[in-house]
């Protein structure tokens, strides 16, 4: 792997920016971690964290970078790409966090020659903002989105810093064209944004009793119905294009399935049980465009001390958790966790060391 640069530079240190530094200084703390951010407030909270081995304006703290991620909101990006135009030196490596990649590898191309860049996108976030809301956690078993610019070849060979930066805190990369990037970016991520307000709205204009009846089921499918539009507008605006074709193919799908309602039974009932397929195929360990990891399914019994037991067996057997979840629990009975490896291998090795202590387990698939 490589060694990693000697001084990253962090523009914005907000949850993203502050999150990122912490997780770069619990696993190094020898390399340089320096913060900038319009807001100074917003650098003293992540200096005051931990985040940060120091502080000074963005310009400056891009003059001493060898990679510099500019961890700030699509508006901000094209005039932090144009100040660091002017400040990297020679031969650094700069990327961003930003969700659409196309109009930021356009806004890149101020940058001069000896500059690299790669498009970034890490699938991370939490319901709350700000430094003080920073998690050197944030990244683990995340995917992290990378678009290299035109130009730049294998990043293992012609940016490998930026690989470093990524598995360093704990995330998983893959690289892809920023044009593919959007596109699957609107139907998996833009897309569910725009169709739980719509949701909503139709729920609202039913009456004030169709919200208060509304169950489970409606309260999932429309949880990020109250984002805000300071945070969706740019991402709106900027990946247009794909929303907008995503958005007109689910309304043939959506005009198909009110056609079979009302005079094609038996094709509806078709669309039902190739959805239901799709759906049940789709691994849950899956993170983002990754390949899904290696399950094993463990039951559980409901008494103090189970889960201790079961990770400390996992862990003894010099095995490494990549993913975790409770799949069904009942107060006084059986429950079942989900556990992800990063390899059949060592799902394999994790069922015999599991059944060897005691526990009912089994790789996914085999029930």
């Amino acid at each position: 792997m490589h060694p990693g640069p000697q001084t990253v530079a962090i523009v914005g240190t907000g949850l993203i920016g502050a999150s990122l530094g912490l997780a770069l200084r619990r696993r190094h703390p020898d390399h340089a971690v320096r913060g900038g951010d319009a807001s100074p407030q917003h650098t003293e909270a992540a200096g005051r964290r931990g985040a940060l081995t120091g502080a000074g304006t963005p310009s400056e703290v891009l003059s001493q970078a060898d990679v510099a991620v500019l961890a700030a909101p699509l508006d901000a990006l094209p005039g932090l790409l144009t100040l660091a135009a002017r400040h990297l030196r020679p031969g650094a490596l700069v990327t961003d966090v930003g969700s659409v990649k196309g109009a930021v590898l356009d806004a890149a191309r101020v940058l001069p020659q000896a500059v690299r860049f790669v498009g970034g996108h890490p699938m991370a976030g939490a319901a709350v903002g700000g430094p003080e809301h920073a998690d050197p956690l944030l990244f683990e078993n995340a995917v992290w989105a990378l678009c290299p610019s035109p130009g730049l070849g294998d990043l293992a060979d012609d940016a490998p810093e930026v690989l470093w930066l990524v598995e360093t805190v704990g995330a998983r990369p893959v690289v892809l064209d920023a044009a593919r990037h959007d596109l699957v970016a609107a139907t998996i991520s833009h897309l569910p944004q725009l169709l739980a307000v719509a949701l909503v709205e139709t729920a609202a204009e039913t009456g004030d009793d169709a919200l208060g009846l509304a169950a489970g089921g409606f309260r999932d499918m429309t949880r990020i119905a109250g984002s805000p539009f300071s945070m969706w507008g740019p991402i709106l605006r900027d990946n247009r294009d794909a929303v907008t074709h995503v958005l007109g193919a689910f309304a043939d799908r959506v005009g198909a399935l009110r056609q079979s309602i009302l005079d094609d039974p038996e094709g509806l009932a078709g669309a039902f049980e190739r959805a239901g397929r799709t759906r049940a195929a789709l691994p849950s360990s899956s993170k983002g465009f990754l390949a899904p990891l290696a399950d094993v399914v463990v039951w559980a019994d409901d008494r103090p001390g189970f889960l201790h037991g079961l990770t400390g067996t996992i862990a003894a057997a010099g095995l490494n958790l990549k993913d975790a979840e409770l799949l069904r629990v009942r107060v006084g009975e059986v429950g079942t966790f989900r556990f992800g490896f990063e390899t059949a291998d060592q799902a394999d090795r994790a069922v015999e060391a599991l059944t060897s202590a005691g526990y009912r387990a089994e790789q996914r698939g085999q029930e």
